[in-house]
């Protein structure tokens, strides 16, 4: 078994995860994805805890495993692990992640109050080509669970939308 030479910070162990991308949208780390939920650098083995975007996805393993590897690559042995009763929503996607989303050709979810949304304010999407709000929902399922497929009406383009999830 390997042993520590050097305690590694929550910052250091940070780093070395924003590495990590998300399988489904590579432009984003699992830090900006806000996954990331709990970094104990001060354990005997420092400990990883992710929250996955939900929790039947068949990337978990992946995730863990490329987390791991990350990690290792900086020499931070770490025990990495999902808090499966954490639930994620899309208002931990850092404001990055939102800018990110958009150039890759997804239109960012809003932000989500405690306050419900008015169907208004849920079908204002901002299309990520030309950025106008003349857009419509065409299906409520797009390539992956967390898409949407929508329609803009300025540029007349197909998006997809990252839907909110509370």
């Amino acid at each position: 078994m390997e042993t520590h030479t050097k305690n590694f910070t929550a910052e250091e162990i940070r780093s070395a995860l924003e590495q990590v991308k998300d399988p489904e949208i590579p432009v984003l780390s699992i830090v900006e994805m806000g996954m990331v939920s709990k970094i104990d650098a001060d354990a005997e083995v420092p400990v990883v805890v992710l929250t996955p975007t939900f929790v039947g996805c068949p990337a978990l393993n992946l995730i863990r495993q490329s987390a791991v590897e990350a990690l290792k690559e900086r020499g931070i042995h770490a025990e990495v692990k999902f808090d499966l009763s954490d639930k994620w929503t899309t208002n931990r996607l850092s404001p990055q992640a939102k800018e990110k989303l958009e150039k890759f050709g997804l239109a960012p979810p809003p932000y989500l109050s405690d306050e419900e949304l008015t169907e208004e304010q849920l079908n204002r999407v901002r299309c990520p080509h030309c950025h106008s709000t003349d857009t419509t929902l065409r299906t409520a399922f797009g390539s992956t669970l967390c898409r949407a497929i929508r329609f803009c009406f300025t540029c007349r383009q197909a998006f997809e939308q990252f839907k909110p999830v509370a």
